[in-house]
């Protein structure tokens, strides 16, 4: 039986409404009278915040196009030593979280670490006077930069490749150099998508708590938790959330304002292998290196400093701890993907088969929570769901005198749908990706022999689509495995997991402690990247 399209719609409604609620909640706040802590934070340290978080956006910005934009553009346009393996080695750091590169690097550049250490026993102890501190500002800076380019990478690589090689070979002919062609031609054609990875980027870096807080500064992310946690003020955590939020809308809107601008089209053009250019001396090992150094210092650096830290503490922390800490990761990852791509699933089926534009538009709807950074989302989930276990233990103590107690919040059930609220937008653009590529056309003939929807999703749709199911899958595992600040907050009383076992080592400075569950997660990230670079175009020989 056909579905009828009121059961589409109403579905769809439900859905993204549930979906939004953080969102709803957030909005709620707008019209809250601010109290004594706002006025303080006004005062005091919100300015610090927003110049500070101003600061990481421009520093951020300008390292990731310094990185990500050169490198896409010798590799969609050169031959070179190594060209072959870089063009997808270069997305490795997306597979190091920012905060647990944040621990190597101050485990290896702090006063007792090995660099420091070594440069006191040549040069002497004065050294370590300028020596620039690691946890700073401009470190933040410079580790998200070095975790964050291959966004800017990725889209630029893409744009590059698709770019006409007529266009660039007119150029050519009327005197432009390679340099002119770069700057005049090709980087206007790849102007939406480096901005749409730049745009990546910044959200990324507006939403991380564990980098910044371990580097000791104060963004908005840390003064929601430190308001939340410490002050136990709701309220006000809610009114930062919402500062917060309104840098990530003007972030989507800029964005979204650059793909509207664009106004070049080019055709479907494979590069062959001829029109790479061969690069030899100088310009081969210049070609090298610009490519290779964001691999050294945003992958190869922080893996090598947590593989030595995992087998010196091998011994006493390989322990049924940490398989309990793996099995409650990899359990919680596996359920979460799993009731993510269910729901991914329905909504982009329920579009398929539906032809009114409000099923599309409450789609598009459930995609909103992952514009919300996990700190945020985490506290406006709690609010809803204390207000239910608030409401129902009231009923039952005052009509039968029992005490129900936490029912959902405070539970598996809480994490789990927090998650699904910020990674169901990564489950969906697969989903829809895979769905896409079905003919509507199979649709009409099954109809014809009397299938019902269900019986087309399940026996036509899901086995064509299998390959973005398992995509999704991974995806979404791997960015629950990775979350730190929503599990911080929301996990249930004596709950811990491998991002919150190194979380708390370094938070009490046993940085070589926190190398193995940290190894362990940036080892699981390698498989979607793996994927990743395997659904890039093949570089022709």
């Amino acid at each position: 039986m056909t579905k009828s399209p009121k059961f589409w719609l109403l579905s769809t409604l439900l859905l993204a409404f549930v979906l939004t609620i953080p969102i709803w909640v957030l909005a709620s706040f707008v019209f809250q009278s601010g109290n004594d802590n706002w006025q303080h934070l006004l005062d005091t340290l919100l300015p610090e915040y927003i110049i500070n978080s101003l600061v990481l956006m421009f520093g951020v910005a300008f390292g990731t196009l310094l990185l990500g934009v050169p490198a896409a553009w010798l590799i969609s346009h050169y031959q070179f030593t190594g060209s072959r393996w870089l063009h997808w080695a270069l997305l490795l750091p997306l597979a190091m979280p920012a905060y647990i590169s944040a621990y190597t690097y101050t485990g290896l550049l702090e006063f007792e670490g090995p660099v420091q250490s070594a440069l006191r026993e040549v040069f002497g102890f004065g050294v370590s006077q300028w020596f620039p501190e690691v946890r700073s500002l401009g470190g933040a800076v410079l580790l998200f930069s070095l975790v964050l380019y291959p966004y800017v990478y990725l889209l630029s690589r893409s744009a590059f490749g698709s770019s006409s090689q007529k266009a660039l070979e007119v150029s050519r002919t009327l005197g432009a150099g390679p340099v002119k062609s770069f700057f005049q031609v090709a980087l206007p054609m790849a102007r939406p998508a480096i901005i749409a990875g730049v745009t990546l980027a910044l959200m990324e870096t507006l939403a991380d708590f564990g980098a910044v807080q371990h580097f000791g500064v104060d963004t908005f992310t840390t003064g929601i938790y430190r308001t939340w946690s410490g002050l136990d003020d709701t309220n006000t955590a809610m009114q930062l959330s919402l500062v917060l939020l309104s840098f990530v809308g003007i972030l989507i809107l800029v964005e979204r304002w650059s793909r509207q601008q664009q106004r070049y089209y080019v055709g479907d053009v494979k590069t062959d292998a001829s029109d790479y250019v061969q690069l030899t001396g100088k310009k081969n090992v210049f070609a090298f290196a610009v490519c290779f150094l964001p691999i050294l210092l945003g992958f190869l650096v922080p893996s090598g400093q947590l593989l030595y830290w995992s087998l010196t503490t091998a011994e006493t922390n390989l322990n049924s701890d940490f398989f309990e800490l793996t099995w409650n990761s990899f359990s919680l990852a596996l359920i979460t993907a799993v009731a993510t791509v269910a729901v991914a699933v329905f909504l982009a089926y329920a579009k398929r088969m539906s032809n009114l534009s409000r099923v599309k538009q409450f789609v598009q709807v459930a995609h909103l929570g992952y514009a919300v950074p996990g700190t945020v989302l985490a506290i406006a989930i709690i609010i809803p769901l204390a207000w239910f276990d608030k409401t129902v233990d009231d009923f039952f103590y005052e009509n039968y005198e029992i005490s129900t107690g936490l029912i959902l919040s405070g539970t598996l059930f809480a994490l789990v749908f927090a998650y699904m609220v910020r990674f169901l937008s990564v489950a969906l653009q697969s989903v829809e990706s895979g769905l896409a590529r079905i003919k509507p056309s199979m649709d009409d003939s099954a109809r014809t022999l009397g299938a019902s929807s269900w019986t087309i999703m399940g026996r036509i749709h899901l086995p064509l689509m299998h390959t973005s199911l398992i995509t999704a899958l991974i995806l979404v595992f791997v960015e629950v495995l990775k979350e730190l600040p929503t599990t911080l907050i929301l996990r249930p009383f004596n709950f811990d997991t491998l991002s919150i076992k190194a979380y708390e080592m370094a938070a009490d400075e046993r940085l070589a402690d926190a190398g193995l569950p940290a190894l362990l997660i940036v080892l699981t990230s390698l498989i979607p990247v793996i994927i990743l670079s395997k659904l890039m175009d093949k570089r022709s020989g």
